[in-house]
């Protein structure tokens, strides 16, 4: 699906288009957003760049070379973004190509930063001068919403938090699954930070000539480097908590153990004492005792009650 976006006086705004998408209406709009294109549309936008789309397999490369460059179509950026699904975090790789008067983005899935700017520019609430300023204030967004993402899994450590150490009987493996969902998030996020970091020294390069630009990527730059400090942080924060959880899980696993380790204890004098008295031998001096089975009872729980006694006063117990 391809959505088209014009700006007019210094506003980013929706174009509305017909389908399917013509040739000239693309050439028109200052930021053309192709979500999952299919062919006829990659082709469309083929045509306009006089080069071939990136495959999916090409966006996700890891090298810096892979991810910014420029060449006849223009400055290729693939940056990573943060997108949600069903409780977890997930990265999708967008490629960014900037042209002086477009700005194309080619994205596979759901984001929920597209979804943000595109309620702003239906409300006119997007101001940019070009498509250049349109793409440092997409990085500036993400950065934003990266930090509210951040305070959220801060708040929600600090519930795992007094689950773990002060709630009494609390469910310390569904803390552990807690932990684990968290961490998970934190290492996405922290990944997409790294990659805007890239991005931002990458148009420092290549966007010369700007002031004003140049002066906000330099911003989201030290933005950037608090909020790795902040995951970094983060990290410590989950392992403690990882670490307490799984000591609280092995203390009550051996408090257990302990109970049963008593227990037989406890129990194994009674044993040998009723082993000794269920021997069939042909004589047996207590065979004939008319206080036999008392006496063997009787030594039964003393046997029993001793252990006991003797663990209870070294406080073990």
């Amino acid at each position: 699906m391809i959505r088209l976006f014009s700006i007019e006086q210094g506003i980013i705004r929706e174009t509305a288009s017909s389908a399917p998408t013509t040739l000239e209406q693309v050439r028109k709009a200052h930021w053309i957003d192709a979500h999952e294109p299919t062919e006829p549309e990659r082709e469309l936008l083929s045509t306009l760049l006089s080069v071939e789309l990136p495959e999916s397999d090409d966006v996700e490369e890891i090298e810096a070379s892979a991810r910014c460059f420029v060449d006849q179509a223009g400055i290729h950026v693939h940056s990573l973004f943060l997108s949600p699904q069903e409780g977890r975090h997930s990265t999708v790789t967008v490629a960014c190509i900037l042209q002086p008067e477009r700005l194309i983005t080619i994205r596979e899935g759901d984001i929920a930063d597209f979804r943000l700017l595109r309620l702003r520019a239906r409300r006119g609430q997007v101001s940019c001068t070009d498509p250049a300023d349109l793409l440092v204030t997409m990085l500036e967004q993400k950065v934003e919403n990266h930090a509210d993402t951040l305070e959220d899994i801060h708040h929600q450590l600090e519930q795992v938090s007094h689950l773990v150490l002060e709630e009494k009987d609390s469910e310390l493996y569904q803390a552990i699954s807690k932990l684990a969902r968290l961490e998970d998030s934190n290492g996405k996020i922290r990944l997409c930070l790294m990659d805007t970091q890239r991005d931002i020294s990458f148009l420092l390069r290549y966007l010369k000539g700007r002031p004003e630009q140049d002066e906000t990527l330099r911003e989201i730059m030290r933005d950037v480097e608090t909020l790795m400090s902040h995951t970094t942080f983060l990290f410590e924060k989950i392992n403690f908590l990882m670490d307490s959880t799984q000591g609280f899980i092995n203390i009550q696993q051996n408090q257990i153990i302990k109970t049963f380790s008593i227990a037989a204890v406890v129990f194994l004098p009674p044993t040998l004492v009723a082993s000794a008295y269920g021997m069939n031998f042909d004589y047996m001096p207590e065979l004939k005792w008319l206080l036999g089975y008392p006496w063997a009872l009787g030594l039964m729980l003393i046997s029993g009650f001793a252990p006991y006694w003797f663990f209870k006063r070294k406080g073990w117990l």
